[in-house]
């Protein structure tokens, strides 16, 4: 498909909020600069969820259907080798602090139910929470295609409720990373993709005024540290996802050059492997000294170039190749 303007660049915002932010939360002991992360991931989400929602909804109207099977291997090539890449040199060097439950839960991309995962592990919670939304809402899309917004409109209406549930039963701060608490931000870009066309052309004062938000709130969730009020779970957050959506809508009807101006293009490329390789340059149990997050751009950059690159590129290989099998026996 054609690539859609600005992606990369929003993809590049969201990781220097996190990278900034888990570097300055533990160097400064911060809980604004820890907000802002959750705000890098947050915009993850929304974009997570447009994105795929985008994709599968120009196969279902191209063929009138989804074919599964080849939308999880296309994913599996694309999260797997970085993410293995990852794993397994951590798993090595910090092995005698690790349970085996630790592992399986990275490996199954569980991460965000274990709920005592060692601190270099912690990152792949976000990620863990994209593979599972990965692969329930290609099932749900095709299978309930009529009913989508219905379903998106109550898992929205079900995240705040479970997460005071969750509170009452003692999970607080726990279970804040579990799927159903931040799914309702993926089923706002989710319902973007689906009204993207019927959408007016959000204008620069409707921007400006979105920005307000997300500039906002993350400071009352760091002044806050990071406790649920009614006022964050129930008028705040929605808000807030909401207005990353609408700035997600602003930028690819208006490509500004510094979303997509090359530098900024290549971060944006290279931010799985970035938010991969931070957590150990960046964040961490001690402060780490700024040029430290060099090596996790170097080992980033590694990632994309040596191994996310040509792997890709096989896939799009194999895919041709199987396509050219059709033909023939099409035509045979």
């Amino acid at each position: 498909m054609k690539r859609i303007p600005s992606l990369d660049g929003v993809r590049a915002i969201a990781i220097s909020l996190v990278v900034w932010g888990h570097w300055a939360e533990v160097s400064y002991n911060s809980q604004i600069a820890g907000a802002y992360a959750s705000l890098g991931r947050r915009i993850f989400f929304v974009l997570s969820g447009f994105l795929i929602t985008t994709l599968l909804m120009r196969e279902q109207e191209k063929t009138e259907s989804i074919d599964l099977r080849r939308f999880y291997v296309r994913r599996a090539y694309r999260i797997l080798p970085a993410a293995i890449a990852f794993m397994l040199p951590v798993f090595a060097i910090f092995w005698h602090e690790l349970r085996w439950y630790h592992i399986a839960a990275a490996l199954l991309y569980v991460v965000n139910f274990d709920f005592a995962h060692p601190w270099f592990l912690g990152h792949l919670w976000s990620i863990s929470v994209q593979e599972q939304f990965y692969f329930l809402w290609p099932i749900v899309l095709k299978k309930f295609h009529r009913h989508r917004i219905s379903i998106l409109t109550c898992v929205i209406a079900f995240a705040p409720l479970y997460r005071i549930a969750c509170h009452f039963l003692g999970l607080h701060g726990k279970a804040d990373e579990t799927f159903p608490a931040v799914a309702d931000i993926l089923a706002i870009g989710c319902l973007l993709a689906i009204f993207r066309r019927e959408l007016p052309r959000v204008n620069i004062p409707w921007a400006l005024l979105m920005i307000l938000p997300v500039l906002l709130v993350p400071v009352y969730m760091g002044l806050m540290r990071f406790r649920t009020t009614p006022l964050l779970l129930f008028i705040l957050w929605p808000i807030l996802h909401l207005a990353i959506a609408g700035l997600l809508l602003h930028a690819t009807q208006n490509p500004y050059w510094i979303l997509n101006v090359r530098p900024v293009v290549w971060l944006g490329k290279i931010s799985y492997g970035l938010y991969l390789w931070q957590q150990l340059f960046a964040f961490g149990e001690h402060p780490r000294p700024p040029y430290f997050v060099l090596f996790a751009l170097g080992l980033a950059s590694l990632s994309y170039y040596a191994l996310e690159q040509p792997i890709l590129r096989l896939r799009e290989k194999i895919a041709a190749g199987r396509k050219v099998e059709m033909a023939y026996a099409s035509a045979a």
